[in-house]
């Protein structure tokens, strides 16, 4: 269960107050479990998961994985990320797709079906609920877009910029933050690791970067 300092954090709850949310568990029954780094939380394929995933502590990442074996990581999930299959936008046959733990995790799951079910007792915070869950549904299309202009790009150094350009429009300025490390980087824009790190030198050597750790400047 989440504390209120954490709830008021989570998309999926907002403008849902505390005692609003421990009566809501119940009611939408709701199921808590905990999972250990590199542990598989949640896999697309399996047809009886018809369930919402989410992360209430830890870190976990969305992962398609392709017919030959290769993964792609198509989001990062944070306290108050949000999966599961009637989120999720389909890839080829022979894709998979899985949520699988960063670190140590708290997971919450809520059975999707009730919360389309109209409620008994017209409680008004489903209807929020609701709603947070379209607006959620909007922003991982956005995402989406987002990720798709990314890849897009014919060379490493212009998904890389795109990126850096995606993320320094989020942040309001040249500076931003990686919100993940360089390695797993390399997995979203879909490129070896050796071969993204020497662009990034590249891109230093000739001005257009700085960075230092995981804070960059575009130039």
């Amino acid at each position: 269960m989440l504390a209120p300092r954490e709830l008021e954090k989570s998309p999926l709850f907002r403008d849902i107050t505390y005692e609003e949310y421990q009566r809501l568990l119940p009611c939408f029954q709701a199921v808590g479990r905990s999972y250990q780094a590199d542990e598989l939380i949640y896999d697309f394929t399996d047809a009886r998961r018809d369930d919402v995933g989410i992360v209430e502590r830890g870190t976990a990442a969305l992962i398609r994985i392709d017919e030959e074996g290769v993964a792609t990581v198509m989001e990062e999930l944070g306290p108050g990320g949000v999966f599961g299959r009637d989120l999720a936008f389909a890839g080829s046959a022979g894709d998979s797709l899985e949520v699988v733990c960063r670190t140590p995790c708290e997971v919450l799951f809520i059975d999707y079906p009730h919360i389309l079910r109209r409620c008994e007792n017209a409680c008004s915070y489903h209807s929020t609920l609701v709603q947070n869950m379209l607006r959620l549904m909007a922003d991982k299309a956005q995402a989406l877009s987002e990720r798709i202009d990314v890849l897009s790009r014919r060379s490493i150094r212009e998904k890389l910029l795109c990126y850096f350009r995606q993320l320094a429009g989020r942040a309001g300025g040249p500076s931003f933050t990686l919100p993940f490390s360089l390695s797993v980087l390399a997995d979203y824009i879909a490129t070896d690791r050796s071969a993204m790190m020497r662009e990034l030198k590249r891109l230093r050597e000739e001005g257009l970067v700085r960075s230092e750790g995981r804070r960059f400047t575009l130039l």
